[in-house]
């Protein structure tokens, strides 16, 4: 026993090591997540999350957001995860959205009043990493019922509250950019340090937004995904995996 107990320590010290570089090493392609992800969608029912069941469902172990003709909505509504309100993270997903659809993942946001349906207890106001099944919008950062469009497609921006919002830099043409996205399923992620928030889609930077204004930003919130006003549409989220820091 007291060998075990030895061993124990030192296998520990021995992982808490840092890492050492050499000068032949260089970044890498990482096959799955780094270590502190944890799921908060289980795939099989709707606990954790709240939202209006003539909208959402569980199928085929995905979260579905659906309109039919029968429930077409005048605004937009969430399905909101009840699990805290993250300030600094990383969130991954993977979506999968019919044509005409539209949708998005809202993060760092607020529950509101729904001037247009007052009955909409599921109105959001905040960050929202985009998503429309024609990909006009998809990877932007638009502030849902907010400051609106903080960085479109291949544009990272410094917003300041006092004008609109300043391009820095460009990460692409967004019609390239948007070529990397499928017509099936694509995987989200968002980095969200501080002021600055980062939306990555299939591996390609979409939109950089540098949020310096006080009044408007906000530096943490609720987490949820929409379905949007338009015609009948079917949106699917799957891998919902979430790191705080």
């Amino acid at each position: 026993m007291l060998g075990a107990a030895v061993a124990a320590p030192l296998a520990a010290q021995q992982a808490a090591e840092p890492y050492k570089p050499k000068q032949s090493d260089r970044p890498e392609v990482l096959t799955g997540d780094e270590d502190g992800f944890r799921p908060i969608f289980n795939g099989r029912n709707l606990d954790g999350w709240e939202g209006d069941p003539k909208y959402w469902r569980v199928e085929d172990g995905n979260l579905v957001g659906q309109i039919t003709p029968e429930t077409v909505v005048k605004s937009n509504t969430f399905i909101v995860w009840q699990g805290g309100k993250p300030k600094n993270f990383e969130l991954k997903a993977d979506y999968r959205i019919t044509e005409g659809g539209n949708s998005g993942i809202n993060y760092r946001s607020v529950m509101v009043p729904d001037a247009v349906t007052p009955s909409n207890k599921f109105a959001m106001r905040g960050y929202q990493a985009d998503i429309d099944g024609r990909n006009v919008y998809t990877g932007q950062n638009y502030e849902e019922k907010g400051r609106l469009f903080l960085a479109t497609r291949g544009q990272v921006t410094h917003v300041l509250g006092v004008r609109k919002p300043i391009v820095l830099a460009s990460l692409g043409d967004p019609k390239e950019l948007a070529a990397a996205i499928t017509k099936d399923w694509n995987s989200y992620h968002m980095i969200i340090r501080g002021n600055v928030l980062t939306h990555i889609l299939n591996g390609r930077t979409m939109a950089v937004v540098i949020d310096d204004d006080p009044v408007g930003r906000m530096m943490e919130g609720l987490i949820g995904v929409q379905v949007h006003v338009g015609p009948p549409m079917k949106v699917e989220y799957r891998n919902f995996r979430l790191k705080e820091f």
